[in-house]
């Protein structure tokens, strides 16, 4: 049976008009993150800012358990490179640096629980330290259970 979030992340790919084919070849998380930065990124309209002056800091508690299982099911038979590339939970980094073009500072952490301050902390702390003008950051994670949540937010200089 289709799980309920890839009903949900496919119609949002859909109702918002986004033209990204590798989106359907990536795992839940990155679909998860990529749609969530896609929409604030939208709305915020970063023009003016260099590539390299964002910073994206994004945080989880399961990693990449979902995917992880998911390729463990192809290692008896015909291992899937496809779905291995996604058992790194910092590839949701890559795809949203990708498709924005982002060249800055990119972090994920994996911590027992959401903490925002810890996040918003951090993520100041690089506008702070002038490394970066812009942090994306925030939480995106799908666990085992197909439990899903994506928090982003913008700080700016």
């Amino acid at each position: 049976e289709d799980p309920g979030h890839k009903r949900f992340l496919k119609g949002i790919y859909k109702h918002y008009g986004i033209d990204y084919p590798k989106f359907y070849k990536m795992s839940p998380l990155s679909k998860l993150g990529f749609l969530a930065s896609e929409l604030l990124v939208r709305e915020a309209g970063l023009s003016g800012t260099g590539p390299e002056r964002v910073a994206v800091i994004i945080a989880n508690a399961s990693s990449s358990l979902h995917t992880d299982s998911e390729y463990q099911k192809t290692v008896d038979s015909t291992p899937s490179p496809a779905v291995f590339v996604y058992t790194l939970p910092n590839i949701l980094i890559g795809e949203v640096c990708i498709r924005n073009g982002f060249k800055g500072e990119g972090i994920f952490f994996v911590l027992e629980q959401y903490d925002r301050a810890f996040i918003f902390d951090y993520a100041e702390l690089i506008l702070m330290s002038g490394q970066s003008e812009i942090s994306l950051a925030g939480w995106v994670d799908i666990n085992e259970n197909d439990d899903y949540l994506a928090d982003l937010f913008l700080l700016r200089l």
